[in-house]
């Protein structure tokens, strides 16, 4: 537990699912002062250990209301998906907050991948120039879903534009779990392989960028700690494609894999979670020269199959 001294006041937007419950038992862990803010939606675990305040995050006036003459030393956003959420943000919390760190995604690249051969790091995307449109149609999940990356890249741009938050933004490789993740990537890789299921790929078979639930939450608590700003790539060594995914399910599960290389197929994540032609990774030195150094994917992939193959055999 830190001392008194370095006790911290901390929201956390959202927290209640994935790795972001990771990071708030973390902060509980270090002895800060945490407040969650959810719709309420989903339960926690987290006792009389947190404050909780139940807010819709896209709603501005319901935001102000909550947040009306509170301050934070530190706030994770977990939820910040668009621009208006991003001027929400800056409209409650200007002046109340001592740093600000929003959860971005590796899909802010997607408009520069394939036009980089190497990894890409944080100056490759540049977003002096990014169109910003809070009034397009954010609050339509089938819209924002569609245009996820975009979402996030505008945002970006516009708590980087305002400029009137102490702002760190976060680009985090595509996250792995073990059951409890809720999008079910990792699943479809160990399902498939287990039913005999034949799986297409891109001939290409490009990498990207991973990291595990506890390797993206301790990021998130050491960039709370430190003083840097502006936006920051999080990813594990060791860069895995689709078919290698697949391949160490198989490894894992003691199975026969069938693989089907698809030619020309160009539009990303469409024969299978995190399938790409040409690689699609992040350059992280900007993180280490910062002080924090990632884990490799080995160190974490063959725990989290066998915790789904365990599930699935369970049912």
């Amino acid at each position: 537990m830190q001392e008194d001294s370095l006790t911290k006041s901390v929201l956390v937007i959202g927290g209640t699912r994935f790795f972001g419950r990771i990071l708030v038992d973390r902060l509980v862990t270090e002895g800060h002062q945490v407040t969650i803010a959810t719709r309420g939606r989903a339960s926690d675990t987290f006792g009389a250990t947190v404050e909780r305040i139940g807010v819709d995050r896209r709603d501005g006036g319901a935001m102000a209301a909550a947040f009306e003459d509170r301050k934070f030393d530190l706030v994770f956003d977990q939820m910040c998906y668009s621009p208006r959420d991003a001027e929400i943000s800056t409209r409650v919390f200007s002046g109340r907050v001592g740093r600000y760190v929003m959860t971005s995604t590796i899909e802010v690249y997607d408009q520069v991948h394939g036009e980089i051969d190497r990894p890409l790091a944080e100056d490759d995307l540049v977003l002096d120039d990014e169109p910003v449109d809070p009034g397009f149609a954010w609050d339509d999940p089938l819209v924002a879903d569609a245009h996820y990356g975009s979402g996030k890249r505008q945002a970006e741009a516009a708590l980087l534009r305002h400029a009137v938050l102490p702002v760190v933004t976060v680009r985090v490789g595509h996250v792995l779990a073990g059951p409890e993740d809720f999008t079910g990537r990792l699943a479809h890789y160990v399902d498939r392989a287990v039913e005999g299921r034949t799986l297409r790929h891109a001939a290409g078979s490009g990498k990207s960028a991973f990291i595990d639930g506890p390797g993206i939450a301790n990021f998130l608590a050491w960039v709370g700690g430190e003083t840097f700003r502006g936006p920051v790539n999080a990813a594990a060594e060791g860069a895995l494609s689709a078919a290698g995914i697949f391949e160490q399910v198989g490894v894992m599960a003691g199975v026969p894999l069938a693989l089907q290389p698809v030619e020309n197929s160009t539009a990303s994540n469409t024969l299978s979670p995190f399938d790409y032609e040409r690689d699609f990774t992040m350059d992280t030195r900007r993180a280490a020269a910062l002080g924090h150094r990632f884990g490799h994917s080995h160190d974490w992939l063959d725990g989290l199959i066998a915790a789904h193959l365990a599930d699935r055999a369970t049912k």
